[in-house]
Parts: structure tokens; C-alpha cells; sequence
């Protein structure tokens, strides 16, 4: 039997590597003393293996992910099905991954639903960027607002392909009137990384407005984002 699934060597631990045993422990320091800052982001994603992979040294691997997808957000973004084309990663590891991923979400959502949405246009374009700016596929949603613009639903309403997600209009406001809401923002996503807003972008938009304005709910803005930034059709004065 390999030394790897002894009981006894598990226990001891006497079996594990001292170059990353104690390269895990000085990341562990680095990060309780400075900060998550102080660390690039193959080590940030190192310590996020760390749980699922415990007997290896996964410098490597996080090397790796951050080589193929670019950066630490691409990563925890990226979809499973890429994930699992990586060597030495398994199901364990794309679960934690991927758990960082909806913490970053839920934390996000979060500050919105506690502030006013208007005041808060920073938390606003973090929490659509961190929900579908590295999305594979086109993604549609609309955050439902009330009167005072505080957040009453964000949902997402449509998952299209690569370049494309079908937007009925009367669909969005049939919503916004079951909810109540007096104010929505439209927001989606362009996996080329690029938001600049397509002419089918501004059509479709106008086309909610003019459908909104008569039945007493504002738009407030259509917002686009991309691993490259992103856009506002308000911002823009294309609405």
C-alpha cells in the first residue's frame, strides 16, 4: 500500500514535504499579517486549494489556472466543464473554487440590498461584474427596484449563447409590475470582454422604456459588462 493512504502516515504527517508544508504556513502568515494584497494572485488561489488538495504541492496547479484564464477572478469564474480540463484538478478543488465564487456573489448582493441603489453606483457595477462579467455565455438580468431604489429582487432572465440572449420586453415589465417595483435596471453581459453596446443592445432597451414610461417605471439605466470594464447606456446618452 502507497505511504499516501496509510492511516498511520496520514496521522503523522511525517510523509508531507517540508518545502510546501512550511511554504503553506508562510502564506497563511503573509496573509494574517498584510493581507490578501500582499499576495499575487497564483498564491491567493494556492490558498484556496489548500483545503481540497492537502498532500501536494499546488503551487503548480495554481500556476497553471492563472496562465490558462488570466487572473484570479477568471479563474473562480471560469465554467466547470474548463475546469475539469485541467490536469490534477478535481472535483474536490472545483468546489472550493467555486465556493469563492458565490461567497464573492452573495457578499456583493449583500451591500446592495442594504443602500440605496442611486448612491451606491460602485457597489452597483462590482456586484454586476463579480455576478456575470466572466460568464461564457450571454447572460440577461434586471434588479427590480422600489420606490426609495432600494433593491427588491434581482433576477436573472435570460441565458443566451456566446454573442446573443433573447430579451422580451413585455416579459420585463409584465415582472415589474407583479413585483411592484417602480424602477429597474437592466444589466447584462458580453463575454467578448468588450461592453460596448451593440445597435440590437440599444433598440432592445428603448424598446423597455418606451413600454416602462406610460405604466409608471423608470429605467434607470442598462449597464453592460465585460472582463474589460463596462458600459452605461445612460452614461452613454444613448437612453
Amino acid at each position: 500500500m502507497p505511504a499516501e493512504t496509510s492511516s498511520t502516515s496520514d496521522q503523522s504527517g511525517f510523509d508531507e514535504e517540508p518545502h510546501y508544508h512550511g511554504h503553506r504556513e508562510r502564506l497563511r502568515r503573509r496573509f494574517r499579517g498584510a493581507g490578501a494584497g500582499a499576495l499575487s494572485d497564483y498564491e491567493l488561489l494556492e490558498m484556496v486549494l489548500f483545503r481540497a488538495i492537502q498532500r501536494r504541492d499546488v503551487k503548480p496547479l495554481a500556476k497553471s489556472l492563472i496562465g490558462k484564464f488570466g487572473s484570479f477572478a477568471e479563474v473562480v469564474h471560469a465554467p466547470d466543464t474548463r475546469l475539469r480540463e485541467i490536469s490534477g484538478l478535481g472535483e474536490a478543488a472545483i468546489t472550493e473554487i467555486k465556493l469563492i465564487a458565490a461567497a464573492a456573489s452573495r457578499v456583493a448582493k449583500g451591500q446592495l440590498k442594504a443602500r440605496t441603489m442611486l448612491s451606491s453606483w460602485t457597489d452597483l457595477i462590482d456586484y454586476c461584474r463579480t455576478a456575470m462579467a466572466f460568464a461564457d455565455k450571454e447572460q440577461f438580468r434586471v434588479l427590480f427596484l422600489d420606490k426609495r431604489n432600494q433593491l427588491i429582487s434581482d433576477e436573472l432572465q435570460q441565458v443566451g449563447t456566446v454573442d446573443h440572449t433573447p430579451v422580451y420586453p413585455r416579459e420585463v415589465i409584465k415582472r415589474a409590475l407583479e413585483l411592484s417595483a417602480t424602477a429597474i435596471i437592466l444589466v447584462h453581459n458580453h463575454p467578448s470582454g468588450d461592453p460596448t453596446p451593440s445597435q440590437a443592445d440599444i433598440q432592445m432597451t428603448r424598446a423597455i422604456v418606451d413600454i416602462a414610461g406610460p405604466l409608471g417605471i423608470v429605467v434607470h439605466d442598462h449597464i453592460i459588462v465585460g472582463k474589460n470594464g463596462h458600459a452605461s447606456l445612460k452614461g452613454l446618452k444613448l437612453i
